[in-house]
């Protein structure tokens, strides 16, 4: 059986494993899909996340706001970074932050708004990229489950966001089998970030003439061994080839299940069918009047249904534990059943 990946093998025996010619090129199609300049690959989302909060010189005790009905990759780096998390609540009807809990969460500490597309759905983008902009607060992006998603006819990647951070991990479209990237919007932003995903290092500057370590040069910025390897970079290149398709299958399901809930689940409605937005339907979403029996129903019949995400504001990693209405209410309702392009 001819294989779907023929450099493989190449590869390995090329003496060239870590980030090199797949790693520049797999970047290059992932920026003209998005359609933005400044884009660079990371070999997992929890780097992205990290390389991010370095670049836009978070510190530890800086404020992190955030949305509790997330991933929990999406928020324990910044536990990690000893940022401190402030939860704002999610819009019920959406599962995505609410700009006015947002607003009234801001502090004199606040440097970063994290704004999670919960699932592959866009949030409201423009709400809070316009309170970022009013108080002078980086608003980065978590497109964690998002890569091709829309809003108002942009790619995720290009809303507005000072950072967007994708995952390419096992379960996402594209997938490296783990991986990830930012998006910057600024030029200097994504120079430092280069820096930050590889040890500090300009590359440019790193060694001398003869191909030494530069006596000269200086390593001002913090940073991570963060660069994807060509195994993974090439993986996510030939995935590319196909996601157009891919993503179509995704929206046509998600259209079919759209009819099969409005006819025959008379206890679910449709979620977030907002016209501003097109989900990549990396799963597709639902509200039940009861979710447990909606739950079990769907499992009967051979639908892996599931809520997906826990509310984070009920870990005690984050701290003291709070309670949120619109959380609350959001995760009572909501559950997801595949979409997947693979059936």
């Amino acid at each position: 059986m001819p294989s779907h990946l023929p450099e493989l093998e190449t590869i390995l025996h090329s003496g060239s494993l870590a980030y090199s010619a797949h790693g520049k090129a797999f970047e290059q199609t992932l920026r003209e899909f998005v359609g933005v300049d400044y884009l660079m690959s990371v070999n997992s989302f929890n780097s992205a996340v990290l390389v991010a909060l370095i670049t836009l010189g978070i510190k530890p005790g800086d404020e992190v706001i955030a949305s509790p009905m997330a991933c929990l990759a999406s928020n324990q780096p910044f536990v990690t970074m000893g940022a401190k998390v402030v939860w704002a609540d999610v819009d019920p009807q959406t599962g995505t932050l609410d700009p006015e809990s947002v607003r009234k969460a801001i502090t004199p500490k606040t440097k970063v708004i994290f704004h999670n597309h919960y699932c592959g759905y866009p949030g409201y983008c423009d709400e809070i990229n316009e309170i970022g902009q009013e108080k002078g607060i980086y608003v980065i992006d978590d497109a964690i489950e998002a890569f091709g998603s829309l809003y108002k006819g942009r790619m995720m990647g290009r809303t507005g966001a000072d950072v967007t951070v994708f995952s390419f991990q096992a379960v996402r479209l594209p997938t490296t089998i783990d991986g990830g990237s930012l998006v910057f919007k600024d030029k200097s932003l994504y120079d430092r970030g280069l820096q930050v995903r590889d040890s500090g290092i300009d590359r440019h500057f790193f060694r001398d003439s003869l191909g030494e370590i530069n006596a000269n040069y200086d390593i001002s910025v913090p940073g991570f061994g963060a660069t994807m390897s060509e195994l993974n970079s090439y993986i996510g290149l030939m995935q590319m080839n196909d996601l157009n398709g891919l993503l179509e299958k995704q929206r046509k399901h998600a259209k079919d299940w759209d009819a099969t809930i409005l006819n025959d689940y008379p206890d679910c409605k449709l979620f977030n069918h907002r016209p501003d937005i097109l989900p990549n339907y990396w799963v597709y979403g639902l509200l039940a009047q009861d979710k447990a029996s909606a739950l079990l129903r769907f499992r009967s019949e051979g639908y892996v249904a599931s809520g997906v995400h826990f509310p984070n504001n009920r870990y005690s990693v984050f701290g003291s534990l709070i309670s949120l209405k619109g959380v609350d209410a959001f995760h009572n309702h909501f559950l997801a059943v595949p979409s997947g392009w693979w059936y």
